[in-house]
């Protein structure tokens, strides 16, 4: 057991299970971003706009929204209003993974959060229940997501014509089967049913009433909500009265 826990501190095997839990998911991100980048493409970006905006915006379901609104011909103000209302669940994630973070300095902590995506938060919720996230696991997984991300752009950009429909593939179902994957994942913890109902029933009508992409953020904040109210923790009794004093429990007594 100390043998594991020493070996588990080491800056090396760190890194190898970072890169170790995050391959397997680069199978699934490579299609996802390199139809990402062939669709912008066509939206008629070009390869530097496109390399730049995953450089610096790093969030796939906000870009893909991007180029859907672009295409659209909308206004500026309600692309850039769609896009925060699709990353605002960062904010929900900063603020869950942000408590598990302590051994990251306050720059570590700015870059993370940079990095912090939907896959990068899921794993590190999975590996903080048997052991606490370090800087050299975090960082790891997070560059070959990254790489992966951005060099699947420029890869789909410049060949992504080579495949005149990505749907036809099963390109745009691979990303979303293992996001359920992972949520299913944590169906052992207290809670995780009604809490996963609710988010899934106010998602749903939210997307009917205020539309997308705003049932994302409404669906998560219904989520956060309800397990906020069920993890408080419960009263305590109230303390017994206080016992009279040696004087009245003697005439009492006398009585």
């Amino acid at each position: 057991m100390v043998g594991s826990i020493l070996s588990d501190d080491r800056l090396v095997d760190q890194i190898a299970d970072g890169v170790r839990d995050v391959l397997p998911i680069t199978l699934a991100v490579l299609p996802f971003a390199g139809v990402y980048g062939a669709l912008a493409i066509e939206q008629g970006l070009s390869l530097g706009e496109i390399t730049l905006a995953s450089m610096t915006i790093y969030a796939g379901a906000s870009q893909y929204a991007m180029l859907d609104l672009m295409g659209q011909q909308v206004p500026p103000w309600s692309i850039v209003l769609a896009v925060f209302a699709i990353n605002f669940r960062h904010v929900l994630y900063s603020a869950s993974l942000g408590r598990k973070l302590q051994q990251f300095s306050w720059w570590q902590k700015i870059l993370a959060f940079f990095l912090l995506v939907d896959i990068q938060f899921a794993a590190c919720e999975t590996r903080s229940v048997t052991r606490p996230i370090r800087p050299a696991y975090y960082f790891a997984f997070a560059a070959v997501l990254y790489s992966t991300w951005l060099g699947s752009n420029i890869v789909g950009a410049l060949f992504g014509k080579l495949i005149e429909n990505p749907a036809d593939f099963g390109f745009d179902f691979i990303l979303p089967l293992y996001f359920l994957g992972m949520v299913m994942g944590f169906h052992t913890r207290p809670n995780f049913l009604p809490i996963m109902l609710v988010s899934v029933a106010s998602s749903l009508l939210a997307y009917f009433t205020v539309g997308s992409p705003w049932h994302i953020t409404l669906g998560g904040l219904a989520g956060l909500l309800l397990a906020a109210a069920l993890s408080k923790p419960p009263q305590e009794d109230a303390p017994p009265p206080p016992s009279p004093p040696p004087s009245a429990a003697v005439e009492t007594s006398h009585g």
